[in-house]
């Protein structure tokens, strides 16, 4: 049976420019889900923009605008970034579709069915003068953890999560006033019925998880679960399918993580699979979900609860890919501080490939990294242009200038037939158990044994001396450039399908792949154009 592959990227807030931060967490799931298409897998990699929420409705109350006017020009601004950054999904969708819609309310109730929702009346936090119910969100007040000023929902400095209901010195962020307490009705998610089941989960895959998912998500589950809203009063969302929660909406942080099952659900019709069996636990489904490191409380403990909720025989996570953070000059990078380096001008000034294997080159899997404009410049021109763009130009264009594009045949170096042979297996490990730097890093190590081979072949020389050696080294060569572009597919899409098509080759595929005798060359473009490192 065909491996299956779910490949989740998080969904972007729709309040803001994506900035190289959200790149550096985000680009891992399309190199993963090129990778595993080129593996044969079936492979559904998701993803959308979180379109509801209060900073939107915040932004658009300041704005004079309607909060679907905000998060609709953001959604568009996302789905151009990546696009540009050639993201592969097979479903880049938003939250405020009515399929998204209609299947959380699905889910929803199914939940319901399970047993795992309550009704509550308890006191919430009230501004006065706002005249309204606040969400954690719209609180401010000293984390129960840590003692420093944060949100409501989530601290920024310690990382805890936990209700408003456990800060102190609370205050409206709107107004800035002192919050009250009032009376309000809302549904319960049971997640404290979960404790033992998600730590359970948590110990099972902690192994295929990076360190920060494992320390987070014990210091989360250490706190303890508490149950948790699952409705809100907001005009502007998911609407509650219940009767006497018209005025209400279901919480984000519930909708906007069950993204990913409605996504891959869309996907699935779409092919005429079946989304239950799909998701199927007992199926050996291999479910990444690719994020930062805020984002792991959520895929780690909230999210697999919820599934364990809607479907007990549901996959939950077996990979969470969560990154550490990007900094300029040693702070981490914000959309609120400004500090930031946006994708929209990345995209703007710097080829696709050079930006991608910067960014997984250096990728922040297990530390925070500093982000530097004139260090991926570098990068680009020294391993992508000087390094292999370089090994392809100068093999072709003797070919084209000596021999009229004519290949000669010859038979490939063992050695060098052993060592590829080598690399997809170390590669193709290091990519599914998504340690992608070392696969980057790998990538640096064949184009500089590349190169190696073909100065010390000195084919320029054999093609004066011996037409038979010079043939067995150009075979050698373009084997190694086959399979380059094989290899370094999943990180660099551009250069490899540009060499493809040069060569030519077959598609992309997760096996050596061998040029049959002699052939000749059509157009010898270069792959890449050096960037000039002063204007960068």
């Amino acid at each position: 049976m065909t491996k299956r592959v779910l490949i989740g990227n998080a969904w972007p807030y729709a309040n803001n420019l994506l900035h190289v931060g959200h790149l550096a967490a985000l680009l891992p799931g399309d190199v993963l889900a090129r990778f595993s298409r080129m593996k044969g897998y079936e492979t559904i990699f998701v993803s959308g923009s979180d379109m509801h929420g209060t900073p939107i409705t915040e932004r658009a109350r300041k704005e004079g605008v309607s909060p679907a006017e905000i998060a609709g020009r953001y959604h568009a601004e996302f789905v151009d970034n990546f696009d540009k950054m050639l993201f592969s999904y097979d479903r880049y969708t938003h939250t405020d579709t009515e399929y998204h819609k209609a299947a959380v309310q699905d889910f929803l109730r199914a939940i319901d069915k399970n047993g795992w929702l309550y009704e509550t009346t308890e006191p919430q936090d009230y501004c006065e003068t706002c005249g309204r119910f606040l969400s954690d969100r719209e609180i401010e007040g000293k984390c129960p953890v840590c003692g420093k000023i944060t949100r409501g929902d989530q601290c920024e400095f310690c990382m805890a999560s936990f209700d408003s209901d456990k800060m102190s010195d609370k205050i409206c962020r709107t107004c800035k006033k002192p919050t009250s307490t009032r009376l309000n009705k809302h549904l319960m998610f049971r997640l404290s019925a979960f404790q033992q089941r998600v730590a359970d989960f948590a110990s099972e895959n902690g192994e295929k998880w990076r360190w920060n998912a494992v320390n987070e998500t014990k210091k989360y589950l250490d706190q303890g679960l508490p149950d948790r809203a699952v409705t809100r009063d907001l005009e502007w969302g998911v609407e509650v399918p219940f009767p006497g929660y018209e005025k209400k909406r279901v919480y984000v942080w519930f909708e906007a993580v069950l993204g990913y099952l409605t996504a891959c659900k869309s996907v699935c019709e779409e092919r005429g699979l079946s989304f239950a069996d799909f998701m199927k636990k007992d199926g050996g489904l291999l479910a990444y979900y690719v994020h930062g490191k805020d984002n792991i409380p959520f895929h780690t403990v909230i999210f697999p609860a919820l599934e364990m909720a809607i479907d007990p025989a549901m996959q939950l996570p077996t990979h969470i890919v969560s990154s550490e953070y990007v900094n300029m000059n040693d702070e981490k990078m914000s959309k609120s501080k400004g500090n930031l380096i946006s994708v929209r001008d990345l995209c703007s000034h710097y080829p696709a490939d050079a930006v991608r294997f910067y960014t997984i080159l250096y990728n922040p899997e297990k530390r925070d990294v500093n982000f530097s404009i004139s260090e991926m410049v570098q990068t680009y021109n020294k391993f992508l242009c000087g390094g292999f763009g370089n090994f392809v130009n100068r093999n072709l264009s003797f070919l084209v200038k000596k021999f009229e594009g004519r290949v000669p045949s010859g038979r490939v170096d063992d050695e060098v037939r052993r060592h590829v042979e080598e690399l997809y297996r170390t590669m193709g490990e290091k990519f599914e158990s998504a340690e992608l730097r070392g696969a980057a890093e790998d990538m640096v190590d064949l184009i500089q044994y590349a190169n190696k081979y073909y100065d010390e072949a000195k084919p320029w020389v054999a093609a004066k001396e011996d037409l038979s050696l010079f043939g067995d080294i150009t075979a050698t060569c373009i084997y190694l450039m086959a399979n380059m572009a094989n290899l370094f597919a999943p990180v660099i899409p551009v250069g490899t399908e540009a060499l493809r098509r040069i060569l030519p080759l077959p598609a992309a595929s997760w096996e050596p792949v061998e040029l049959p005798g002699a052939f000749s060359l059509g157009e010898v473009p270069i792959l890449y154009t050096r960037i000039d490192e002063k204007n960068a």
